[in-house]
């Protein structure tokens, strides 16, 4: 396998039919292999999270980022497109499981698929994942410090989200969780709910918790950002990813 990959922004069809811009990467060569949806943190569709998407293709998987915030601020700045969105209250989870749907379907689509897809969310990202994962046939999922996941929004907080506590037993796929021990949304007792929601209900789920990492610790751009949290945080998720997707 070569590490030479592709990128461009293309366009799919996301929830309702709609038309929405994002971010395609792929490894070169047409052998069989899995794809990766990733779904961008609240500060949106930006260079770190194209980054992201090519690291996926290069380590072997077709990978994608839908640009949630398409429809408000249509060819805005990511700074700009995550403030129109966040005054809005954010993405409509029902919206969400539909863009994170078309985008998994234009991976399955492409010739190279194995007809696995996986997905991968950061922050709001991370809810998202497990949300994603609850509602949709996917082979793996990966939640990066997700917020909400259980427990409950602060008053005042910014976003329309409610907990997936209902939603966690129809959960569909593996999930790997990874937090910061230092994190307040999600803190330490709301990660012990989940575990003992997903425990209670049989599911496939791995969690890992870095000692003297916060929100974000994956974040390079950010002062979270947490060297050896991040590069365990990645050797866990491509184990993960080889497991359950094929690499």
């Amino acid at each position: 396998m070569s590490d030479s990959l592709t990128a461009a922004t293309i366009r799919i069809t996301g929830h309702d039919g709609d038309d929405i811009e994002a971010y395609l990467a792929r490894p070169e060569g047409q052998f069989p292999r899995g794809g990766v949806v990733v779904i961008h943190h609240m500060p949106g569709y930006d260079r770190g999270s194209k980054e992201i998407v090519r690291r996926f293709a290069e380590l072997g998987y077709d990978a994608i980022c839908p640009n949630l915030y398409t429809r408000e601020a249509p060819g805005a700045a990511p700074d700009d497109a995550a403030a129109v969105a966040r005054a809005q209250g954010g993405v409509p989870d029902a919206r969400l499981v539909g863009d994170v749907a078309g985008a998994a379907a234009h991976l399955r689509a492409l010739p190279s698929s194995n007809g696995r897809v996986g997905v991968i969310g950061y922050c709001s990202g991370g809810r998202q994942s497990v949300l994603a994962a609850c509602n949709l046939d996917l082979d793996a999922a990966v939640d990066c410090y997700g917020a909400f996941v259980t427990g409950t929004p602060p008053e005042g907080f910014p976003l329309q989200v409610t907990n997936l506590v209902d939603q966690l037993p129809q959960l569909r796929a593996p999930l790997l969780g990874l937090f910061g021990a230092e994190d307040s949304y999600p803190g330490p007792a709301q990660v012990a709910e989940l575990e003992q929601i997903l425990t209670a209900h049989g599911k496939d789920f791995e969690f890992h918790t870095y000692e003297g990492a916060g929100h974000a610790f994956f974040s390079v751009d950010r002062p979270s950002y947490n060297v050896a949290a991040a590069n365990d945080g990645w050797e866990r998720i491509a184990a993960f990813y080889a497991k359950h997707l094929g690499a």
